[in-house]
């Protein structure tokens, strides 16, 4: 376990699963709400990424989750109280304002599914899966 982890994991309280990896200058809500970041086995949050657990603006504090086998993208960020299913990648720069569901590719500003029946598996994607059609 890296020195950024454990201190996420014990000083802060994230819920970090096995095998995750956490890239250089990703930024985690330590502020408000640390406890609400949940990051599942074997993802990777990948350089620049933030993940927010807090919106002070509407005095509103909640649980991230992000699932097992996930991607996030470079200089993504993912929005407080926001569910990421298992096996799903955030594309780079993606908002992600809602809830992403399993094996799913989302990407732009708001986050939208561009692929299904997506497979990842510690970061690497093992199925492509199939393009949405989008409006």
């Amino acid at each position: 376990m890296s020195l950024t982890i454990w201190k996420y994991k014990h000083i802060y309280g994230m819920d970090i699963g096995e095998g995750v990896i956490i890239a250089p200058k990703v930024r985690l809500d330590r502020s408000i709400n640390p406890k609400g970041i949940h990051i599942g086995d074997y993802t990777r949050v990948l350089f620049d990424s933030l993940v927010l657990a807090h919106d002070a603006c509407r005095s509103l504090k909640v649980d991230t989750y992000i699932g097992r086998h996930c991607v996030i993208g470079v200089r993504s960020v993912i929005m407080p109280g926001v569910k990421i299913g298992d096996s799903s990648v955030i594309a780079a720069g993606a908002v992600v304002t809602k809830d992403v569901p399993n094996n799913c590719m989302v990407a732009g500003n708001p986050a939208k599914i561009i692929k299904k029946e997506v497979i990842v598996e510690k970061g690497k994607i093992i199925k492509n899966g199939i393009k949405c059609k989008t409006e």
